[in-house]
This record gives structure tokens, C-alpha cells and sequence, in this order.
């Protein structure tokens, strides 16, 4: 099957919405992911309708979708920039120009197949093309619990930065810093 990576559209709100709630429903999503089903479906239609327009053009963010032949939507992945003298979701000075890959996934009918080294491509490709400053580096965490990940980002040039956020959410534990410098 021939699968479409492109960004998504400020109108695909609500296949959006439905792709996190599979998404947020996967075994794995308890160490993959901040969010839970819960409180995912308490969020009014205009939270998705901002979230989606706000990945969907600029250079501030921007989510990369993998597109079936027949339109539906099987995977993911977003990119927010984080500039100098901000702090991360964690609380975290920014001290150079990085880019923040979040919100991976892909449905399990289709993994394993390369979906989800195309839509990093396309999202660290789209990261190392911003020039208002260029991106140094392209980081993400991923949980201390979650080896099947740390695998794939180990082997498409992701190294441990030896940085780590304490969690609080259900799944509790530590989520570990990974990043790719640019060469």
C-alpha cells in the first residue's frame, strides 16, 4: 500500500480528534503519552478545531500525518520549536534553537511497515529546513518504560542526552531525553 505523508490541514480537526482518542486508547499509551482517554474526551470541539489550525501552517509547530489510498488517516507525529529562553512542557530552559518531536503514533494494523521512520522524516526534515534561527537539535522523550520506542529512536539516530523528567501521571516513572544533532 502506497501511504500519503503530508501535513495536516486545519479543517481534518475532528479525524484528528479521532486518531488521539485510538491513539490515547493503545495499550501503550499510559508511558507514551501526558494525556488520558478521559481527559481527551472532555475537550470541547474548539480545543481540537485550535489544536489542528495551530500545527497545520507557520514555523512555530507543525503535525505530519501517514494517509491510506482510500483517505484515512494511520499515523502521526508533531513538531513544536522551541525558541532560546522558553521553557518545555517539563519546565526547562530552551537554550538553543531545537525542535520537540510529540504525540507519535500509529495504528497497530500498520506499524511495522515504515510509516513511522517517513513521518520523522518529514517532520526532522521540515525542522531542519527553518532558518529564522536554525534548528540545532531535534529532541523528544520517551518513558524509561518503553523499550520497543527507545529501540526505534536509538536506530534512526536518536542518542540518550542522559537529561530525565520526573512524571506524575498514572503511569508515574521517568521519561528520558533523546535527541538528533544536526550535522
Amino acid at each position: 500500500m502506497d501511504y500519503l505523508i503530508r501535513p495536516v490541514r486545519a479543517d481534518e480537526w475532528l479525524r484528528m480528534k479521532e486518531l488521539r482518542l485510538v491513539a490515547l486508547a493503545d495499550p501503550v499509551a499510559p508511558v507514551a503519552f501526558l494525556e488520558t482517554t478521559a481527559q481527551a474526551l472532555v475537550r470541547p470541539d474548539s480545543f481540537w478545531q485550535e489544536r489542528t489550525a495551530g500545527v497545520s501552517h507557520g514555523t512555530a509547530a507543525r503535525q505530519f500525518v501517514a494517509e491510506t489510498p482510500d483517505g484515512e488517516l494511520v499515523g502521526t507525529v508533531v513538531v513544536l520549536v522551541e525558541d532560546i529562553g522558553a521553557k518545555d512542557i517539563f519546565g526547562v530552559e530552551i537554550t538553543a534553537p531545537q525542535a520537540h518531536l510529540v504525540g507519535v503514533f500509529v495504528r497497530a494494523e500498520h506499524r511495522g511497515i515504515g510509516l513511522t521512520e517517513r513521518l520523522f522524516a518529514s517532520a526532522i526534515d521540515w525542522a531542519w529546513s527553518l532558518d529564522a534561527p536554525p534548528v540545532e537539535r531535534v529532541r523528544l522523550y520517551v518513558h524509561e518504560d518503553n523499550p520497543r520506542a527507545q529501540g526505534f529512536y536509538r536506530k534512526i539516530g536518536f542518542v540518550p542526552t542522559g537529561l530525565t523528567a520526573p512524571l506524575d501521571n498514572k503511569a508515574g516513572g521517568v521519561d528520558r531525553e533523546m535527541e538528533l544533532v544536526r550535522a
